[in-house]
């Protein structure tokens, strides 16, 4: 299987015995695509279509953007970026009063390539106004269910292992992760130092978000979703720049990410709308961009101004290739990407 796998991956992606390989993994691309907009549909939901150019990509520290110009009649150039995420675009409709919102959007990240990631892909992202957070925790469940089922399959895989999706998602808070997979207390005073006595590699000039970050990727997410999926919620605060603070405990955020065969499958918040916080957490996570990378993207000042006239809301963004793949089969995201970027 390997052998044929490798030698379909030499020829071009249109070349037709590497295509008659991808086409059941693309036609299972297209009912689970069909299920999902009848699924919001059922629900209320309308469907958007927002533009993919924006004044900024988003404004995480660890995201990088596609940058192109836009040139008016008048031969001026300003720059423009493909967005990273349709959220700023949907949650200024939530401003205007839209109420549950989705899109199966088009996005584009930099810097990505590899089995889980592309240039190009397609992420679903949706919103429901005067929401808890748990309401998106119980859509990613439906989500997983009518995967499987526009696909008939019985069981996510991705590397031989397995997750049901027709099982309820177990919920670990962040702090209940560290201490189960890395012995470690999230909230401890010298986190740095507790994570290099379990032999996780620090350096000198490591932050606290790089620790965090190590922890995470090395000792906690290689553990989730086996069985049956994870819902990892309660990310500490600085780890969560658009999520408001979680009432019961200001230390964490109504942040969760959904797991499945080991593989993250969705990033949700409850959602921040206070504009002068947000501000300071994109100015903070631009400044650390500075620091890393040496760039910094600008802000766009519209969604700020948004902020103020939105409801309370929560929402969801689910990549949804990694979707198709977990309920497919496939094992690799451009096994399921009708025309993939060229390498």
């Amino acid at each position: 299987m390997k052998d044929l796998e490798t030698s379909s991956q030499s020829s071009p992606w249109w070349g037709r015995e590497r295509h008659a390989d991808r086409r059941p993994f693309l036609l299972a691309r297209q009912r689970i695509a069909g299920a999902v907009r009848r699924w919001f549909e059922d629900q209320g939901f309308i469907e958007t279509a927002v533009s993919a150019l924006a004044v900024s990509p988003g404004n995480e520290a660890h995201l990088h953007a596609f940058r192109t110009e836009a040139i008016g009649p008048d031969g001026a150039g300003r720059p423009l970026y493909l967005h990273t995420s349709p959220e700023f675009a949907l949650k200024k409709l939530l401003a205007a009063g839209e109420t549950k919102l989705f899109e199966l959007a088009r996005v584009w990240r930099n810097r990505e390539r590899g089995a889980l990631h592309h240039p190009e892909f397609t992420m679903l992202e949706w919103y429901r106004a005067e929401a808890p957070y748990e309401a998106i925790m119980a859509d990613c469940a439906s989500l997983l269910r009518l995967a499987a089922e526009a696909t008939g399959a019985r069981l996510l895989t991705f590397r031989g292992r397995d997750a049901d999706p027709f099982a309820e998602p177990e919920r670990v808070t962040v702090a209940d992760a560290f201490d189960r997979y890395a012995g470690l207390d999230l909230f401890s005073p010298d986190l740095a130092g507790d994570a290099a006595g379990q032999g996780i590699r620090i350096a000198s000039d490591d932050t606290w978000a790089d620790v965090f970050s190590r922890v995470l990727v090395e000792k906690v997410e290689p553990n989730l979703g086996f069985g049956r999926p994870v819902i990892l919620c309660e990310y500490p605060v600085s780890e969560a720049a658009l999520a408001r603070p979680k009432p019961a405990d200001l230390r964490v955020a109504e942040r969760f990410e959904l797991y499945a065969c080991g593989v993250e499958l969705a990033n949700c918040f409850g959602e921040l709308t206070d504009a002068a916080e947000q501000r300071r957490r994109f100015q903070a996570e631009m400044d650390e961009k500075a620091r890393v990378y040496g760039e910094r993207y600008p802000l766009d000042e519209d969604f700020l101004a948004a902020l103020a006239h939105m409801p309370p809301a929560s929402g969801g963004a689910l990549g949804f290739d990694r979707l198709v793949m977990l309920a497919a089969g496939a094992a690799r995201i451009d096994q399921v990407i009708w025309a993939p970027v060229p390498d």
